[in-house]
């Protein structure tokens, strides 16, 4: 294993550390956690407080998102591992306007049920807090770590839209129905060529031979459905985008958003190779994106890979809020 750390079991801390110092204007560390929250409190009053986190390793997720238009704290477990509740309550209550928190968690049992009792915590403090649990893999159900499907690359255009809607002065009402009518529309499907290798454990999560990929994989290298052969970009994308139809019935009378994900040790060069071929794939569906992102925002370390993810568009406030400016690490 080789990587630019000092010692393994402290890279969470360092990493917050290093973030924050960075990044002064925007981010700031919750004492005693690893917990960061925007730095920009004034602009906060009276808002809804938009919350997410999970394990580390999927970096600039979850705390590149935090700022002005967009998350207002981020907790970071240790690699791909949860948060601890405790954590994640000093987050709540670190952002907590007086107008409630909304949390957005993506579903992995440990992310569930620590936020879940985190919420319980907030409300023996009389502080209102609502959840949302995204579940955009459309590639497995119950792998490993989770009941139902992961959620994976699809959570950040969660994080958008609810941050902008939050920013804009959206109640927790609102923002809960709001994320309830989004969730159903995110789907999400991935490509690996190498597994991630957490630093604590030194090896990667599985092996493929140099020849292999892997469709369906996860962000924790949770097995995906099927091995093959290493295949061209324009058949990676068949697939996915196969995989993609049946869930989602693509429709030239609809609008979509696309998001186009490395892994974390992807090149852009190959990503936009996969872009273009996503972007004429969609053509003979007579689709063209109203939204684009293409680069690493839901990574899994050093794996190698893609995701791809389209949100259909059933509100055009879905693309303001999709375009509304931010004041964050990574978008």
């Amino acid at each position: 294993m080789k990587k630019i750390i000092n010692d393994p079991h402290n890279v969470v801390p360092e990493m917050v550390e290093g973030m924050t110092k960075s990044y002064p204007q925007i981010i700031e560390k919750v004492a005693g956690t690893e917990a960061v929250v925007r730095s920009d409190k004034d602009s906060m009053n009276g808002k809804v407080g938009i919350v997410s986190g999970g394990g580390s390793g999927h970096e600039p997720a979850h705390a590149g998102y935090v700022g002005e238009g967009m998350l207002s704290a981020a907790v970071c477990g240790q690699v791909f591992t949860s948060p601890t509740p405790d954590q994640i309550y000093e987050a709540i209550k670190a952002v907590n306007q007086g107008q409630g928190v909304f949390l957005v968690v993506k579903n992995y049992s440990g992310d569930v049920m620590n936020f879940d009792m985190a919420k319980d915590l907030a409300s023996m403090d009389n502080i209102p807090v609502k959840s949302i649990v995204v579940d955009d893999d459309i590639a497995v159900e119950n792998s490993l770590y989770t009941q139902g499907r992961r959620g994976v690359a699809g959570t950040v255009f969660m994080h958008k839209i609810l941050g902008a809607a939050a920013q804009q002065g959206a109640s927790l009402d609102e923002i809960d129905a709001l994320a309830h009518k989004v969730l159903p529309n995110i789907k999400t499907i991935a490509v690996a060529l190498s597994a991630a290798t957490n630093p604590e454990v030194g090896k990667p999560g599985f092996e493929l031979k140099e020849d292999e990929i892997e469709f369906g994989v996860g962000i924790h290298s949770e097995p995906g459905y099927r091995r093959e052969k290493i295949r061209a970009s324009k058949d990676l994308v068949e697939e996915l985008i196969g995989k993609l139809n049946d869930e989602m019935k693509l429709d030239n009378s609809k609008k979509y958003a696309c998001l186009i994900n490395g892994m974390g040790a992807t090149p852009l060069m190959e990503q936009y190779v996969f872009a273009n071929d996503v972007l004429n794939k969609l053509n003979e569906f007579n689709i063209e994106p109203a939204f684009m992102k293409i680069g690493n925002y839901m990574t899994s370390i050093d794996m190698a890979g893609i995701s791809l993810t389209l949100l259909e568009i059933q509100d055009d406030k879905w693309l303001d809020y999709l375009n509304y400016p931010v004041k964050t690490i990574a978008w």
